[in-house]
């Protein structure tokens, strides 16, 4: 017999199982490439320190290596310029250019929260991760980079409905929930250039979402890793 078509809860399962599986492969290849880089840096010290004693060596150093993104500067407005054009369903995507500068410097974006612009070198932990304190908005633009939804809240909410979403972004791959106390309704979902407002965590309208941005195709870096950044 023909084994019976999955249904749509089904299939939201078997997704997240298969995200599991490939955030662990990624987990191991990047541990190796952790190590195999190390081997390669102390390759090149030894390699460096025969160079200075050469006499006949040039004294030029070598440009560094960069990752093609540029530094951003202090206090810049690193979303762009552009707005919010709503969709039928609800879903607010951002018309306009979103930056991706790496910057230590504080970001001034022109949403609450930010869905994308220059961030920190460093994501915010989004593997399921929920914070009850506030995140740097600059760590968790960079998840969104790596194809996380981001979760808020505000006091507004209610403590189930939070209570509730906060399990269910534990299930969740590529999620993190954290407070944002202006932002400009109580229960908020961003992804990359997309945000949305839900009116708890029964709406429908949640797992919609979830369903369309975990990694999905608004992600600027597919694949890249949710784990190994910044945890508080």
């Amino acid at each position: 017999m023909d084994a019976a078509p999955r249904t749509g809860t089904e299939q939201h399962k078997a997704r997240m199982e298969e995200m599991r599986r490939e955030q662990r492969v990624r987990e191991r290849r990047n541990r190796w490439l952790t190590m195999a880089a190390g081997a390669v840096v102390v390759a090149g010290l030894v390699v460096g320190g025969v160079v200075l004693l050469d006499p006949g060596s040039s004294d030029a150093a070598p440009a560094a290596a960069s990752d093609g993104k540029g530094g951003g500067k202090s206090g810049e407005k690193g979303g762009g310029e552009g707005r919010f054009v709503t969709r039928a369903d609800g879903v607010r995507t951002w018309q306009g250019t979103l930056e991706r500068n790496h910057t230590t410097a504080p970001v001034t974006y022109p949403m609450e929260p930010p869905v994308g612009g220059d961030h920190n070198p460093v994501w915010q932990n989004c593997n399921g991760d929920v914070y009850s304190e506030p995140v740097k908005n600059e760590a968790a633009v960079h998840a969104l980079e790596h194809g996380a939804v981001w979760v808020t809240y505000n006091s507004k909410a209610s403590k189930a409905d939070v209570a509730a979403l906060a399990a269910k972004v534990r299930k969740t791959p590529y999620t993190l929930m954290s407070p944002v106390e202006n932002q400009k309704d109580p229960l908020m979902l961003s992804a990359w250039a997309h945000q949305r407002s839900v009116t708890g965590a029964i709406d429908p309208h949640v797992d919609k979402f979830l369903a369309e941005f975990v990694q999905g195709p608004q992600t600027p870096e597919p694949g890249a890793t949710c784990t190994g950044g910044l945890d508080r």
